[in-house]
C-alpha cells in the first residue's frame, strides 16, 4: 500500500563488489553510456528526482533529461521538459555556488528547521558579499519543504506525502547509501534498478547502496527479481519490494 505517497524508485549504478564509490567517496563515473543512458530514460519517467546533500557534493550537479525522444515524450504527456530536482539534508550544508544551481532545473530543498534557516543564512551572506540581491541571482530554491521529527530530523514519511499533494506520483531516488536506508526502514521503496559495473572498488569505507545500521536477516527487506538485463559488460539487475501481502 503506497499510503498516498510517491511510487518511489532507487536507481544506482555500483561496482562487481557492491561499492558506489570508492572509499573516497569520488564521483561514480564509472558507469558505461549505456548506463547513463538508462538513468536518464528512469528520470525522464519521473516527476521528481530526490538525492541527499553527499551525493551532490560529489558531483556539483544533477543529471537533466537531455534525450530530445525523452524530452518530447515528456511534453507530449504534458508534463515540464525536466522532473522537480529535490535535495534532501539535515542541515542544508550545501555550497550555492556549485553548477547544480545554474542548471536549468525546477530546485526544490527538503530539509528541518534549522537547515532552512542556515541555508538562508548562507544565501544572505553570500548576497551580502556580491552586492546584489536575492532576485537577482539564480542560486535559490523554488520550495523549502520543511518535515521535522520529534528529535528535528527530517520526518521522510509526511514530507512524500506532501509532494504526493503536489502532484508528484513517481519519485525516483538516486543516493546516497544512507537516504536509501532510511527510506527502506520506513518502507517507502517500492523498485530498485541496480547497475552492476565491471570493476571492483573495495574498501571498507566504501559507500554501498544501502548504508545505515544494517538489517538483521528476519528483518530484512526482501525483494522479488522482477527482470535481468545485460549489455556488454554490464548487467542490470530491477527488483520489486516485497510486502506482507505479497
Amino acid at each position: 500500500m503506497l499510503q498516498h505517497r510517491p511510487h518511489t524508485t532507487v536507481v544506482l549504478a555500483m561496482s562487481a563488489d557492491g561499492k558506489i564509490a570508492d572509499f573516497k567517496r569520488s564521483p561514480a563515473r564509472f558507469g558505461s553510456r549505456v548506463d547513463k543512458a538508462h538513468l536518464e530514460k528512469q528520470i525522464a519517467a519521473s516527476d521528481a528526482v530526490l538525492f541527499g546533500a553527499r551525493t551532490l557534493d560529489a558531483y556539483g550537479t544533477t543529471l537533466t533529461v537531455t534525450d530530445p525522444t525523452l524530452v518530447q515524450l515528456r511534453t507530449q504527456g504534458g508534463k515540464p521538459p525536466q522532473p522537480v530536482h529535490i535535495v534532501i539534508t539535515n542541515s542544508a550544508n550545501l555550497n550555492p555556488e556549485i553548477h547544480f544551481f545554474k542548471q536549468p532545473v525546477r530546485r526544490w530543498l527538503l530539509t528541518t528547521t534549522a537547515g532552512e534557516f542556515s541555508w538562508k543564512e548562507r544565501l544572505q551572506m553570500l548576497h551580502s558579499t556580491l552586492g546584489i540581491g536575492v532576485q537577482e541571482y539564480p542560486t535559490e530554491f523554488e520550495k523549502i519543504l520543511v518535515f521535522e521529527t520529534p528529535t528535528r530530523e527530517i520526518d521522510i514519511l509526511a514530507a512524500l506525502k506532501q509532494l504526493a499533494t503536489l502532484h508528484i506520483t513517481r519519485l525516483v531516488v538516486l543516493g546516497g547509501g544512507e537516504l536509501v536506508a532510511s527510506l527502506l526502514e520506513l518502507d517507502l521503496i517500492d523498485e530498485l534498478w541496480l547497475t552492476v559495473c565491471p570493476l571492483i572498488l573495495g574498501g571498507n569505507t566504501a559507500p554501498t547502496p544501502v548504508g545505515g545500521k544494517g538489517f538483521l536477516p528476519d528483518l530484512a527487506p526482501k525483494l522479488q527479481l522482477i527482470e535481468v538485463q545485460t549489455v556488454e559488460q554490464e548487467v542490470f539487475l530491477h527488483y520489486r519490494l516485497q510486502r506482507p501481502a505479497d
